[in-house]
């Protein structure tokens, strides 16, 4: 059964959960916006990837001639296409291609691997995919073959940037014969997305956008930002999350504006492009802001084109967004807050004199209806502590499974995030912390369950317990508290090992891996993770290594 299938037998009951139609949609799919600026300007140039520069045109020439390469090859409207690319250009085109046929794409972050990657494409049932052919010295072609044998309903691989006799690649695609036909009409309320996310049981839960919900996202963050449509932007993060995605894939086929996708960062590059592209909006996690200001301290650069650059992801310290006052002349950075399932809540602040409200909140919150309930479901005052439950045009629809859905909404329709923030008396939110049990290593949510599921599996160990410990650079990474089995032990080294047996995304090998013989419990026998995140701490401290 198709995914947009299973959504709408799920949750057709949308008068249940007052999900409104909203007016402010625009009811346009990203293929009609694509269309209406090719008829105006197909010369525009909306991406650059290294020395090409993708025109309107050319792309959706391409994605033309691969959708009907794909509906040769049996794909229909609902069936899911995945992708695991890193920031290139065959990526828009992908995007566009599964847009025309109505099907619902399946972006697939780069740093995941076997285990990761086998449990989204059977839990989405998706029926083909994309995969550079190697990227960083790993070869997912070579995965892909390890795995095809566990996936019953992956039909087609197909490689981006690389030929393999076993399989056809993304080349071949776009250049095959084309056939007439008329093109499928794509309502803007179907499911057009499915983009996995960390969840607090270990399983990653499948967050489901239409055309609509993710085009409101990116229009009132233009329109707010004030993003000119001949404006370039710079693309960092990966384009298989949410933000790379909206700002990366699909904003340039808004207006007219440009981006420039940069496939792996270093902030020596950026600069560069900053410089020659004449860059003036940004968006990325904070280690990219903090070691693009060390770079133009150093060199005494100033990069007078940039206006706006939102950050958010990892913890962003006050000063360093005072500090890009001082150092890049014409430009406002400001905290962001958002998630998968709602993108863009807060909008930040970057008008004159609201430096300080730039830095210490993440800012102000635009086109959600929000509020904040204590423990037990009651509103808090300005000022006090509460669950961030939102509502508004941009959230995305549901999760694939119904259950995670009903779990997470209330009767009124309000998502309930699972993060816990204040409101300030001028309206500014601040993100305090998290219900979940993730670990926000630079941008990247990392549950914690699930990485101790993976250490339960060593046969050695008899509990394990994941938390977050401070990291210099990437604000938060792994810290794993281990119990042996009577009798047993292993080295740190050892229980490594067993971790990338396992084919894990190296992000989530435990930086630290601590031995105890007990952990602090409730109780009712839940592990006290707070006191494990003090203990870490401490330990840091003691040894002069938190910075």
């Amino acid at each position: 059964m198709a995914i947009s299938s299973l959504f709408k037998d799920r949750l057709s009951d949308q008068k249940r959960l007052k999900r409104e139609n909203f007016a402010s949609w625009s009811n346009l799919t990203i293929a009609d916006r694509a269309r209406q600026l090719c008829a105006i300007a197909p010369d525009t140039v909306t991406h650059v990837d290294a020395d090409i520069y993708l025109t309107v045109n050319q792309a959706l020439q391409q994605a033309e001639s691969l959708a009907q390469s794909l509906w040769q090859q049996d794909f229909r409207e609902g069936d899911v296409l995945a992708f695991i690319t890193p920031n290139w250009h065959e990526a828009v085109v992908i995007n566009l291609a599964a847009c025309l046929l109505g099907l619902v794409i399946c972006p697939i972050v780069p740093i995941y691997r076997d285990h990761e990657v086998q449990l989204i494409l059977a839990d989405s049932q998706a029926k083909g995919i994309f995969v550079a052919h190697e990227f960083r010295g790993f070869n997912y072609l070579l995965m892909m073959q390890r795995l095809r044998s566990k996936l019953p309903n992956l039909q087609h691989v197909w490689t981006v940037r690389g030929k393999d006799t076993s399989c056809a690649d993304y080349f071949e695609m776009i250049n095959c014969t084309q056939v007439l036909f008329q093109w499928p009409e794509v309502s803007p309320n179907s499911v057009k997305l499915v983009l996995y996310t960390s969840g607090t049981t270990g399983h990653p839960k499948a967050v489901l956008h239409s055309h609509n919900t993710l085009s409101r996202a990116i229009e009132i963050s233009m329109s707010v930002w004030g993003i000119e449509p001949a404006e370039t932007t710079l693309m960092p993060s990966p384009v298989t999350h949410v933000t790379g995605y909206s700002f990366g894939l699909e904003m340039p086929f808004f207006e007219g504006s440009r981006c420039v996708l940069m496939d792996k960062w270093d902030a020596a590059i950026a600069v560069d492009i900053i410089e020659r592209e004449k860059v003036a909006f940004t968006l990325c996690a904070t280690p990219f802001l903090q070691e693009l200001l060390n770079l133009c301290e150093q060199q005494g650069r100033h990069l007078p084109s940039m206006r706006r650059f939102p950050c958010g992801g990892a913890a962003v310290p006050p000063e360093l967004i005072y500090r890009v006052r001082r150092v890049l002349t014409n430009c406002m950075a400001f905290r962001v807050y958002g998630s998968s399932e709602a993108p863009f809540i807060t909008l930040g602040y970057f008008a004159a004199g609201q430096d300080k409200l730039a830095a210490e909140t993440d800012g102000e919150v635009y086109d959600y209806e929000i509020k904040l309930l204590n423990p037990h479901g009651l509103p808090v005052q300005y000022g006090s502590e509460g669950e961030i439950c939102v509502k508004g045009p941009a959230l995305f629809l549901g999760y694939l499974n119904s259950q995670d859905t009903e779990s997470s909404f209330d009767s009124d329709g309000f998502f309930h995030t699972g993060d816990i923030g204040i409101q300030t008396p001028e309206g500014a939110l601040v993100f305090t912390g998290r219900i979940k049990d993730l670990i926000n290593r630079g941008g990247e949510k990392i549950s914690a369950k699930e990485v101790e599921d993976l250490l339960h599996g060593h046969p050695a160990i008899a509990e394990a317990a994941v938390v977050a410990m401070p990291h210099a650079r990437l604000g938060e990474t792994l810290c794993a508290y281990v119990i042996f089995k009577k009798n047993q032990t292993a080295t740190v080294d050892q229980i490594l090992e067993r971790l990338e047996e396992a084919h894990v995304a190296r992000q989530k090998l435990p930086e630290k891996i601590i031995f105890v013989d007990d952990f602090p419990k409730t109780a009712s026998g839940k592990v006290k993770k707070d006191l494990l995140r003090l203990d870490v701490l401490e330990r840091l401290r003691a040894d002069e290594k938190l910075i």
